[in-house]
């Protein structure tokens, strides 16, 4: 790995760290806080995490035009700025109106600070050859909780959660806005022939099997996306409802991160042998195991174990397949206009999925919400497979 992707991937997880860390993270370690402060119910703070997903998703396109027009480092620093500004709105509330001002900056400025762009700028300095590099990005990129949850929370012990708001708009604007400025500047030598394969598309697809296409990646992304924004807020307390003790459902959630971020590593190393369709499928054939195992387990330690791991390991390498999927089908110059687009169905998703699922769990059971999952997971398993046959077709008669 030469220096400049080096530079590349450290920028980038070191601002995706602290983005995600500090907006969509943040609410596990301050929400309640906040709210008791505010004299707000704890599911009305948590809804800011629902507005910040619902701007995310409405803003999904106009974010693809700005890449296209302004580059994915100046999107991503102006989003950067929006970020800081949405932080510093939450810390100067002492009501429901300024609070959910600022999930809306939160919601814009993570529209073009947090995921997208940021692989946008693999892609713009990379192509096609992005695939290895995304993949890293986002193996760090999943630790931002494990990272940002501790210092939070000093910082709430010694600030107060006001001044954690602040301290962490700071951290956008002293650490994110350089980075993602300096990112401009770095460059990744390739080949003429490489940079001239970047507006290549990579199958030979008719206008209906591309349209057919980006409808089954939208689909299959969104249903895992559903299942697993869904299930995570709750898993917890779908464990303990399954027979696990407090203590353990929290040693559990605890390993389910850690399999997921070790299934990232896993694809990584191995994805030259690989490709995002078989990743959607071996992610979502996982996520189909782990809900029946949870169903028909007796909750015993074993059972709600290999759940977890399975959980874990589905989870996170369909979360590879959603970012890389784009890539197997689109040309890498269309790369970010189309995830962009992609970002609507799953930002929308992001944003219903814990609402749906706790009130189907609330008011069904936990079985109504594993098998809603089963159907979900199933679905999008057949969407990833007919995005193979796809492939197959247009490779066969190119």
């Amino acid at each position: 790995m030469n220096i400049a992707r080096t530079a590349l991937i450290a920028a980038l997880s070191a601002s995706q760290i602290i983005g995600w860390g500090t907006s969509y993270d943040m609410p596990g370690v301050l929400g309640r806080k906040i709210a008791a402060d505010l004299g707000m119910a704890n599911e009305a703070a948590f809804a800011g995490l629902t507005v910040m997903m619902l701007v995310m998703a409405a803003l999904g396109p106009m974010t693809g035009r700005m890449i296209a027009r302004h580059g994915a480092a100046r999107t991503l620093a102006l989003g950067s700025i929006l970020m800081a500004f949405g932080l510093f709105t939450l810390a100067a509330a002492q009501g429901l109106v300024l609070y959910g001002l600022g999930w809306l900056l939160l919601g814009l400025g993570g529209s073009l600070g947090l995921s997208v762009p940021a692989f946008a700028a693999v892609v713009e300095r990379e192509g096609r050859s992005a695939k290895r590099t995304i993949g890293i990005l986002m193996i760090f990129t999943g630790l931002s909780s494990a990272i940002c949850w501790p210092l939070l929370a000093l910082a709430e012990q010694a600030l107060g959660w006001r001044g954690a708001l602040v301290a962490s708009g700071l951290a956008q604007l002293i650490l994110c806005l350089p980075i993602h400025l300096a990112i401009g500047r770095i460059a990744i030598e390739r080949s003429d022939a490489e940079r001239a394969a970047d507006s290549i598309e990579p199958l030979a697809l008719s206008r209906r099997m591309g349209i057919a296409a980006f409808l089954l990646i939208a689909l299959s992304t969104s249903l895992v996306s559903l299942i697993t924004f869904g299930l995570s807020p709750s898993l917890l307390h779908i464990l303990e409802l399954s027979g696990a003790t407090p203590q353990l459902a929290l040693e559990l959630g605890s390993l389910r991160a850690v399999f997921g971020i070790s299934a990232r590593a896993v694809d990584v190393i191995f994805g030259a042998r690989s490709t995002p369709l078989i990743t959607g499928m071996v992610g979502t054939g996982l996520l189909v195991i782990a809900t029946l195992s949870l169903i028909f387990s007796t909750g015993d330690t074993t059972g709600l174990f290999i759940f977890t791991a399975l959980y874990g390991f589905g989870s996170g390498v369909s979360t590879i397949a959603r970012a890389l999927l784009p890539l197997s089908f689109f040309s890498a110059s269309r790369f970010a206009a189309q995830s962009a687009r992609l970002a609507l169905p799953q930002n929308l998703a992001n944003a219903l999925a814990p609402v749906l699922m706790t009130a189907i769990i609330d008011r069904s059971g936990v079985d109504a919400g594993l098998y809603l999952c089963v159907a979900f997971s199933v679905i999008a398993f057949a969407a990833v497979a007919a995005l193979a046959v796809i492939a197959r077709r247009a490779t066969s008669t190119a």
